[in-house]
């Protein structure tokens, strides 16, 4: 493995969060003996899970609940979250100082020796990403899998050798880390780019271009996998120097008769996971054999408990409109009887109008958690709609009424279609807590 001496260098990481990325940047430059200084707009009590995990390490000191000047004044390094903004005020005074910026993935790429496979899109990069590394396994059992999937790239890199391949999920914030030092991943997957994060960026334009830096600085040698037919992906990879492959969805998907892969969207992110399968020519009786034993991600149309002939399932993840569209069109042909849909949450300035006409068409109960987002929809579904509608203010509460009016028959979804800030933690504290919930039913 190559290496960077970062020994008695200051560095200030700006995000600790609690999904392991800021953990991992954190305990990796304290093993490098680093003096590092962690900052977050969070407090110590909302941040308390990932401070526990370093609190082997007294070359850590913590700033939380604000930031200071001088942290990004006089540090050697600063290490920029995936979930800050890159016009910061405080990154401005970094530059301003000359101060070094990276990111956990920028310098994750400068070390890394083994071959990198780069997914990322809007929808489906967590599930494609583990789909290729489930088949890969299958010849290469020590294949690694990291990113923004909840496991720190960090964590895995010291494993790492120049004859494994390893999985990275990409979001759009890390392939900005990477376009800041014209890096990019030996094979490229990019599954869609759909309206998502107009809380974070200007425009659609800007996220796209975001998403395109996964292959913008990709070798001719490197390869870019990609929808067959999408114009909006084409249109965002225009320009990419790398050899293309372009996958088409089949119209009879292969699932191998796995539950957790049915769906329309599921059969594009097989398609995506195949080709790459292909490239290292994974035989095909072994990617079947992937596909019948993939467990699935958690929070990812995850069947939760079969309870008084009800089906619980948590989609969670899902926090744009299209996603939750996705789990209804997969689930409504399986239900029996009724679907009932938890939804709603926070807004990130999308549009709600085709989840609305979806949801008056295939839901028969709808139950909306409290914030922006909500507001959104109800102002998008019809002045009288098909559905009942009922409001919670709590996933508990929100789950005792989807239990009262299931029937035998009935599914039960999560699918927010809607960010989580305010009332949980993070998307997952909000699958947590439903599935707590239905346990406890």
């Amino acid at each position: 493995m190559r290496s960077i001496n970062f020994r008695d260098k200051k560095v200030t990481i700006m995000g600790l969060g609690l999904n392991d990325g800021g953990v991992g940047a954190a305990r990796f430059f304290a093993k490098a003996g680093a003096r590092v200084l962690v900052t977050d707009l969070k407090n110590r009590r909302h941040l308390a899970p990932s401070i526990q995990k370093l609190s082997a390490y007294k070359n850590i000191s913590y700033v939380l609940g604000k930031h200071r000047i001088q942290d990004f004044q006089h540090a050697n390094l600063v290490i920029q979250g995936p979930g800050v903004p890159s016009d910061s005020p405080y990154l401005a005074i970094a530059h301003k100082h000359r101060v070094p910026i990276d990111t956990d993935i920028g310098i994750f790429f400068r070390l890394c020796p083994a071959p990198i496979i780069g997914v990322t899109g809007s929808k489906g990069k967590s599930t494609t990403a583990s789909l290729i590394q489930c088949m890969l396994a299958t010849a290469y059992p020590n294949v690694l899998l990291a990113g923004n999937i909840g496991r720190s790239v960090f964590d895995i890199l010291p494993r790492l050798t120049k004859n494994i391949p390893v999985v990275l999920e990409l979001s759009s914030w890390q392939l900005e880390g990477l376009a800041a030092h014209t890096q990019a991943p030996h094979i490229a997957v990019i599954t869609n780019i759909l309206y998502e994060h107009l809380n974070r960026y200007k425009s659609f334009a800007d996220y796209a271009r975001a998403k395109s830096f996964i292959a913008r600085f990709q070798k001719k040698q490197d390869i870019l996998i990609m929808p067959h037919g999408d114009r909006v992906v084409r249109n965002a990879m225009k320009g990419a120097p790398s050899r293309i492959i372009a996958y088409a969805v089949p119209k009879i998907p292969h699932h191998e008769g796995n539950a957790r892969l049915f769906g329309a969207h599921n059969a594009a992110n097989i398609a995506a996971a195949v080709s790459v399968a292909r490239l290292f020519r994974i035989p095909t009786a072994k990617i079947k054999k992937a596909l019948r034993t993939f467990p699935g991600n958690p929070g990812r149309m995850e069947p939760i408990r079969l309870a008084s002939g009800v089906r619980y399932y948590n989609d969670t993840t899902a926090t744009m409109p299209d996603a939750t569209i996705a789990a209804i069109k997969t689930l409504a042909p399986a239900r029996k009887h009724a679907l009932l849909l938890i939804a709603g949450g926070t807004d990130k300035n999308l549009r709600f109008a085709d989840l609305a006409n979806v949801i008056n068409r295939e839901i028969s109960v709808l139950i909306l958690l409290p914030g922006t987002a909500t507001k959104q929809l109800l102002r998008s579904l019809p002045p009288k709609p098909r559905p009942t509608i009922i409001k919670a203010r709590t996933m508990r509460v929100a789950v005792a009424q989807a239990h009262a009016r299931a029937r035998k028959g009935d599914i039960v979804l999560l699918s927010p279609g809607a960010a989580s800030f305010g009332l949980f933690q993070n998307e997952f504290d909000r699958g947590a807590q439903f599935n707590n919930a239905v346990k406890k039913l």
